[in-house]
């Protein structure tokens, strides 16, 4: 049996993971949905779109897909699906996770690679976030748990931009951006989202052709040089003169590293070691294209807190030019170390 692809949903109250969701399940797209919640969220999905009103765990929906509350802990949930698809009494294509408003991604993430049978069922597809524009600056000055959400996620949807102002909106997508720079941001209309946009992501597929996202390093010279000289951003295109734009001092942060030299794969794997070993709970994600000596083929590195993985990528093209880079997501994370570390893992040159 193939692997069963996993999205993560998460999002602060009110930020409308449940209207997504409703609008994910109600299309007609022909996919089936396995949909698991966990039960104290703000808004419990079956009142629309259930059948039946039961206590039986998992319910069928009326279109086909299949929804079940969490009423013990995830692996198990997990594996109880998976076995009862095995057997065929269930029936569906892949799974979706709507955490509750205050989860921390992490740990449900972790779930997927560190419990043998889950990772043997199931491949971890992506991290989905949604930030609602109305509120979204308050929540993250006081809300770590908003500040993670947002540094864990693959892609983040904004919800209610119609609220706030086009000044406000480019303000926030610039905090965003500063906290997570591999997430695209999107601003959506009650939930109306393509599903392309939603499933098969590959935020955790190490060998998606992800290069740390193209996005990002469109705009990689700018954050170079803000985050050289302090976190704060101000590059042209956001400073038009209109004084809008607020300087928030997030926790949360990203940084990248870049080099052309290759690496000495043991002296890596004994600074990365160290490095999660200290600093693992508050490393939210780190990702990389990386150079390394005595292979022609590309690296792909990534983590979630102290769990990492690299895999073999594609080859070096013959004219390109070789060189890492790698972005690190964390809270109070040490830049000056950890980019001093990786300048050190590097071959003697």
């Amino acid at each position: 049996m193939s692997l069963i692809p996993a999205t993560i949903l998460t999002g602060f109250l009110g930020s409308g993971k449940t209207t997504l969701l409703k609008r994910v399940l109600a299309e007609a797209h022909g996919q089936k949905i396995a949909v698991i919640e966990n039960e104290f969220g703000e808004e419990n999905i079956d009142s629309d779109i259930l059948v039946s009103d039961t206590q039986e765990q998992i319910i069928q929906m009326s279109n086909g897909c299949i929804c079940c509350t969490i009423r013990e802990d995830l692996r198990a949930t997990l594996q109880l699906l998976a076995a009862k698809k095995r057997k065929g009494l269930l029936d569906f294509d892949r799974v979706v996770i709507e955490t509750t408003g205050v989860a921390d991604p992490g740990p449900v993430a972790q779930t997927f690679f560190m419990d043998d049978e889950v990772a043997e069922s199931y491949l971890l597809d992506s991290i989905l976030t949604l930030v609602d524009a109305k509120h979204a600056q308050k929540q993250l000055d006081d809300r770590q748990e908003a500040r993670r959400q947002v540094g864990f996620a693959d892609q983040i949807f904004i919800s209610k931009s119609d609220l706030v102002t086009h000044e406000e909106l480019d303000d926030l997508m610039h905090r965003l951006k500063h906290m997570n720079p591999r997430a695209p941001q999107k601003a959506v209309h009650f939930g109306a989202v393509a599903l392309s946009e939603v499933f098969d992501l590959r935020g955790f597929n190490l060998n998606a052709k992800l290069d740390i996202d193209p996005d990002f390093l469109k705009e990689e010279d700018h954050h170079e040089h803000d985050h050289d000289h302090g976190e704060h951003c101000d590059h042209p295109s956001h400073a038009h003169g209109a004084g809008h734009h607020h300087h928030h001092d997030d926790d949360v942060k990203s940084f990248v590293f870049r080099s052309d030299r290759p690496f000495d794969a043991a002296k890596l794997e004994d600074f990365l070691g160290a490095i999660v070993n200290i600093y693992g709970p508050r490393m939210l994600r780190y990702k990389g294209v990386l150079y390394m000596q005595g292979t022609e083929r590309k690296v792909i590195f990534q983590g979630v807190h102290q769990l990492m993985g690299s895999d073999l990528g594609p080859p070096w093209g013959q004219d390109e030019q070789r060189c890492s880079k790698m972005v690190f997501i964390g809270i109070d994370l040490p830049k000056d170390i950890l980019l001093q570390g990786m300048e050190q893992s590097l071959v003697a040159g």
